[in-house]
């Protein structure tokens, strides 16, 4: 409710599931086996889950509901159809490819657009698209405005693409090498930060003049336009589902993650007009996914991202879901712990760089605060610098851009005294911040290290 000081959640809890509470001894045996690595830890063995937004959501009754009329059928089931018609309402694109989550459909896009050679431009890609970007063969190229590096940068979007970079980029290397410019929203890598209308309208006139295709990695579609409702004062007031499609509007295609905005725990699409794409794109997917009408997913999920997309638009639900994140940025930022600020849509990312200046990146501060964290008080967040996109295809390393540690807050999942709960245990790991030392890699595979990197402490 707005004019109240206090966040009012905009549901009320129906099922609950018991938490094991853990002793610091305990944390510490099970920080250790898993090689102090989060990624590696059960579930079971983590009191606040902060690692991902991805697929860990609650959903509601009516998505419960969905589950139970999900039809099964292994060609033309209705699940598909009402999936495809509720994704259609929000982004009118001609063609529709179900997955199983939005990774496949990073796979699937750029194993028919990409290649040796080739240059893929985003504001910045996140773990996932750019492995799958250099997997092809291609180099992906983050275009991010120069703000968007700087945590205690104070901008409204700072996940806009850098125009005059994108211009330049297009004008030197082409369509031949280009085969499209991506635009993620909003901007995970980056702290969780929106992008304008205006900025998207601008890199789509630079795309047309240079025909090549804008696609939106929109896993986060619908945070991201609530920001521009409340942020851009041309869309202020304007309805949040009315900025989505305009969203879809500006794009020839996008890949989305239904874990996040679809409200969902798994599944995800890949969307596009160009019927040629589309074409190899299927052909793809009846190979690795499914077929085109459930692409690897039960009929039962399509029926339930097919509901999740008609509750995330929904005004009451967005300011509740902005405003209990900004709740913790500015619960941590008043114990003077540097964030990346203004404070994003799903998440809070703790500046790890600025808290342990005596430790370099290449000693991974944000692996040690995320490791801090745990084992303080059970909370499992994410590394978010050097340890995930240190690594070049060649096997080289150096500093990431910003070493951060996101607090990802799963929807309608946890109440104000978890979030609280976290507040408490930030402020214990910032109080004993300088005795803190780094870590480095005993083991490591050759892409997307941080999924299952071995580390130990620095002695």
């Amino acid at each position: 409710m707005q004019g109240f000081r206090t966040i009012i959640e905009p549901f009320r809890i129906k099922s609950v599931e018991p938490l094991r509470l853990t002793t610091k001894e305990e944390r510490e045996e099970r920080l250790r086996a898993a090689g102090y690595n989060l990624f590696a830890l059960h579930s079971e063995d983590v009191m606040v889950d902060l690692l991902t937004d991805s697929g860990t959501g609650a959903m509601s009754a009516a998505q419960w509901a969905a589950l139970q009329r999900g039809d099964e059928s292994y060609a033309g089931s209705p699940s598909f159809y009402r999936f495809e018609a509720a994704v259609k309402e929000l982004f009118e694109l001609k063609h529709v490819i179900p997955t199983h989550q939005g990774r496949a459909a990073e796979k699937i896009l750029f194993g028919v657009a990409a290649g040796p050679g080739k240059i893929v431009p985003n504001n910045t890609h996140f773990d996932t698209t750019r492995a799958n970007v250099e997997a092809t063969g291609a180099k992906a190229v983050d275009l991010v405005i120069a703000e968007g590096k700087q945590p205690s940068a104070r901008h409204p979007f700072k996940g806009n693409m850098d125009l005059a970079r994108l211009e330049r980029v297009l004008s030197d290397e082409g369509r031949e090498r280009v085969p499209l410019v991506m635009v993620t929203v909003t901007n995970n890598s980056g702290g969780g930060q929106p992008v304008s209308l205006e900025n998207l309208r601008g890199v789509r006139e630079i795309c047309d003049r240079h025909d090549v295709p804008l696609f939106l990695d929109a896993c986060r579609f619908a945070e991201n336009a609530w920001f521009i409702h409340e942020r851009e004062p041309a869309e202020a007031g304007r309805p949040v589902k009315d900025i989505v499609r305009e969203m879809g509007r500006l794009v020839d295609g996008m890949t989305m993650s239904a874990k996040k905005d679809g409200l969902a725990n798994i599944g995800g699409w890949l969307a596009l007009d160009d019927d040629a794409w589309a074409e190899r794109a299927r052909n793809v997917l009846i190979l690795t996914e499914g077929f085109p009408t459930y692409g690897g997913l039960a009929g039962r999920d399509l029926d339930a991202i097919a509901q999740g997309l008609t509750e995330v638009v929904r005004h009451d639900y967005l300011r509740y879901r902005i405003r209990s994140t900004q709740y913790l940025g500015e619960a941590i930022a008043k114990l003077g712990v540097p964030i990346v600020e203004p404070v994003g849509g799903h998440a809070v990312y703790l500046d790890a760089r600025a808290m342990l200046p005596h430790v370099p990146p290449l000693a991974y501060p944000g692996q040690a605060i995320a490791t801090a964290l745990y084992l303080e008080g059970g909370v499992r967040g994410c590394e978010i610098g050097t340890v995930m996109f240190g690594l070049a295809p060649d096997g080289s390393e150096s500093p990431a851009a910003m070493d951060l540690v996101r607090l990802a807050i799963p929807r309608r999942t946890y109440t104000q005294s978890h979030i609280d709960f976290v507040v408490e245990v930030v402020e214990r790991v910032a109080a004993g911040a300088s005795e803190l030392r780094g870590l480095r890699i005993v083991e490591q595979p050759a892409a997307l290290r941080h999924f299952s990197a071995k580390f130990e402490p620095l002695s």
